[in-house]
């Protein structure tokens, strides 16, 4: 089994991959506490146990990350879980993609296994469409190419900049609303923050179909929030939470065949 670490700007995810394809458990933690790597360690230990998951089993650890600052922390969790081999995995480990951008380098961890992932599960031109602390779009072609994409602000963006910029307006749950016309302050917000995000990646997705001449394009959500507003979008064919944690566990059977 491996022990895929996807870190985020505000969550990291870790799952225990048994396949390149299945989820054995998975936990959500922030990446924005201050941890040692002795410190997050333990607490991973006790996400095994509490799942009843004999660390023993697990022979590899793979980190993709978006965040420089936490890398060796996380380098030194998986060393100690695993006591084998640990993957970090970026747009230069030498996968079956291609990054067909300006700037290849400046691709995120995610992108890249996200592209992967793609590649291997779906064999289609998909666009990915990544629900988390920012909105991404990613166009991958049915051979693996990375043509680019779009980066937008997260969900949570317009409830903190809400709450933040005015001083009666409360920071509320981001949470689908009973109705759109809201009738106390609320649950205005909800509605307007909830129905604002899923009109603008509906209307992103519609315009990347049309510019990239893919109308027939797969759209898969996943990410933190994609069981809270995929099944309200108009244009997703799938909901794949795991997505990015399977395209870690394909990267590190991958590289690892080629170490």
């Amino acid at each position: 089994m491996q022990l895929v670490v996807d870190v985020g700007n505000t969550e990291t995810v870790v799952g225990v991959a048994p396949s390149t394809t299945e989820m054995a458990a998975h936990w959500r933690v922030s990446s924005g506490v201050p941890r040692t790597g002795d410190e997050m360690t333990a607490l991973i230990r006790a996400f095994l146990a509490g799942d009843g998951i004999d660390e023993a089993l697990i022979t590899r650890g793979v980190v993709g990350s978006v965040v420089p600052s936490v890398n060796q922390v996380w380098m030194k969790t998986l060393g100690e879980i695993t006591q084998g081999e640990v993957i970090s995995v970026g747009p230069a480990s030498g996968l079956p993609i291609q990054l067909d951008v300006e700037e290849p380098m400046s691709v995120g961890a995610d992108r890249v296994v996200n592209t992967l992932a793609a590649r291997e599960l779906y064999r289609r031109d998909t666009i990915a469409v990544d629900l988390g602390t920012a909105t991404t779009f990613d166009c991958i072609t049915g051979e693996g190419v990375f043509r680019g994409g779009v980066i937008s602000p997260g969900l949570n963006a317009g409830l903190e900049w809400l709450s933040a910029r005015t001083a009666k307006l409360p920071n509320v749950e981001l949470k689908p609303p009973d109705i759109v016309i809201g009738r106390r302050t609320e649950t205005c917000i909800q509605s307007g923050v909830f129905y604002q995000a899923i009109d603008a990646v509906d209307g992103i997705v519609r315009r990347i179909k049309d510019e990239w001449d893919r109308p027939e394009a797969y759209v898969v959500a996943t990410g933190g929030f994609a069981d809270t507003i995929g099944t309200y979008l108009s244009t997703v064919d799938r909901i794949e939470p795991f997505l990015t944690l399977y395209g870690l566990a394909m990267a590190g059977d991958i590289i690892a065949g080629a170490s």
